[in-house]
């Protein structure tokens, strides 16, 4: 019996093309004046000291600077990278510079989801911070109560089992009963991996999987999937 539902955002909540044609170029075009202006706020101190341990070019601001960008360009899954771009996004929204795009299917099933009582998360490369913002800034409104958790790279990399069998020790819930929703096949065969049931999203740009079950939008997962599992049916 399906208890609770863990989902990816970026090609399955959410548009590829919002986080790659509008919050990639946003905090790459703030990010120096932003590390520059609130470097003394420890929060960004923390992070900015953190992404120096690991950067190539040097030791001081202005070259992690330099290096933060490069891994903007080269899309790289950086722990201290995600979280300042969070901050940065947490700017844009709270100016209205733009709101976090939510497709209308996955809104409604979410919904309807925690309605019929299954309890929701999210899991994505993004930082919680960052993930509360899209969230919290939609057309729709605040969507976080839908939530009842959310985890990023803290819980290991997305591509890995480890992280999806942490993520079932912290909810306290054995992984068959947890339904993982991806557009990502590398991500989708660490959660079975785990033992966690899955289902493909094939929005635009998928790459279809033959291994797991598939659904073009969040109307047809549940179709896709035995429905004697999934709790309260």
């Amino acid at each position: 019996m399906i208890q609770a539902i863990v989902t990816d955002i970026e090609g399955t909540t959410s548009s590829i093309s919002f986080v790659k044609e509008v919050l990639f170029p946003y905090a790459r075009a703030h990010l120096a004046e932003f590390v520059r202006v609130h470097c003394g706020e420890p929060e960004v101190r923390q992070l900015l000291d953190e992404a120096k341990t690991i950067c190539v070019d040097g030791s001081d601001d202005e070259a992690a600077i330099t290096q933060l960008i490069r891994w903007i360009d080269e899309d790289r899954k950086v722990t201290a990278l995600k979280s300042l771009q969070g901050l940065i996004w947490e700017a844009g929204y709270r100016r209205g510079d733009f709101h976090g795009h939510i497709y209308p299917d996955a809104v409604r099933k979410l919904r309807e989801w925690k309605e019929q009582g299954l309890a929701l998360y999210i899991y994505s490369s993004g930082s919680v911070h960052a993930q509360k913002l899209l969230f919290g800034h939609t057309e729709y409104g605040d969507l976080n109560p839908l939530f009842s958790g959310y985890f990023d790279t803290h819980i290991g990399a997305k591509q890995e089992a480890d992280s999806y069998r942490r993520i079932s020790a912290e909810l306290g819930l054995a992984p068959e009963n947890i339904l993982f929703l991806s557009d990502m096949a590398g991500e989708l065969d660490a959660a079975r991996e785990a033992g966690m049931q899955t289902c493909q999203l094939l929005r635009v740009g998928a790459v279809p999987s033959a291994s797991h079950p598939q659904a073009a939008d969040f109307e047809g997962i549940l179709s896709r999937l035995k429905q004697s599992i999934i709790a309260g049916q």
